[in-house]
């Protein structure tokens, strides 16, 4: 199968996409607040058993379905990244809020088509939310449209970002202009945060240290939302982008971070 436009991606990958978060969701939940053995990766980020097993049942039904497909996971690296379509998955964001007990952690999937994503899922399996969207279409939450706020001004901002450890130096030098420009300022939603914002009820998300499985899933849903998502440069984010992410509820709130967020 080789679908060419939105239409395609909603008849053929979107219900597949559904079907891999169904399939993480009910694997994620079955091993949540159990004892589990943590592994400390080459990078210090933690990872259990439910992390790999995920990912290698995702794995195996993209085999099925998608052979020609290329895939990009967080634990089992990259296959065939030259595809014209690649999936890219994170079989649980926010490893460190599962491991802890926390609920506010997810499974991330995106499909890109020729580098440019254009299908992306956020699925929190503890609370049974779930956003997505299709390139060029409305965001969904729930099965139904959703859409970030009209918040225009940093002064009247809502903030989230992952942890301040994400940020080095230079980076929490220029985190901390926008941190000191806006109204709130919270911590701790990993890819929960990305999901508020689509929905209204969070204006920016900045991030910084970050992997492609950890924000392609973001850019059809922010976009598709009414938002603006790219890297601190004002570029839009691919596989090759450096980590860092700028998401705003709106073109002008967006600018005026970005303005901060520059050398």
């Amino acid at each position: 199968m080789n679908p060419q436009n939105s239409t395609d991606i909603l008849d053929v990958y979107l219900p597949l996409a559904h079907a891999l978060a169904d399939e993480a969701r009910t694997l994620a939940l079955r091993r949540f607040r159990t004892r589990l053995d943590v592994s400390i990766k080459a990078d210090d980020s933690p990872v259990t058993i439910a992390d790999r097993e995920i990912e290698a049942a995702l794995r195996l039904r993209l085999a099925a379905a998608c052979p020609t497909h290329g895939v990009f996971g967080e634990e089992q690296g990259r296959e065939h990244l030259d595809a014209d379509w690649v999936w890219v998955i994170d079989p649980i964001d926010g490893t460190k809020s599962f491991i802890t007990g926390s609920p506010l952690w997810g499974t991330l999937l995106a499909l890109l088509h020729r580098g440019r994503p254009v299908l992306g899922m956020i699925d929190i399996p503890f609370t049974a939310e779930r956003w997505w969207a299709v390139a060029g279409g409305a965001a969904q939450y729930q099965g139904a449209a959703t859409h970030a706020s009209a918040c225009e001004t940093l002064a009247a901002a809502r903030l989230y970002a992952t942890s301040p450890d994400l940020f080095g130096d230079g980076d929490r030098a220029r985190f901390e202009r926008v941190g000191g420009a806006v109204a709130l300022r919270r911590y701790g939603g990993d890819c929960y945060s990305y999901g508020l914002l689509a929905s209204g009820h969070v204006d920016l998300v900045v991030e910084a240290g970050l992997q492609p499985y950890d924000y392609l899933a973001m850019v059809a849903i922010i976009e598709g939302a009414g938002g603006v998502v790219t890297d601190w440069h004002g570029q839009p984010l691919a596989l090759e982008s450096d980590g860092r992410v700028l998401a705003a509820a709106t073109p002008a709130l967006h600018a005026a971070a970005l303005a901060l967020l520059k050398d």
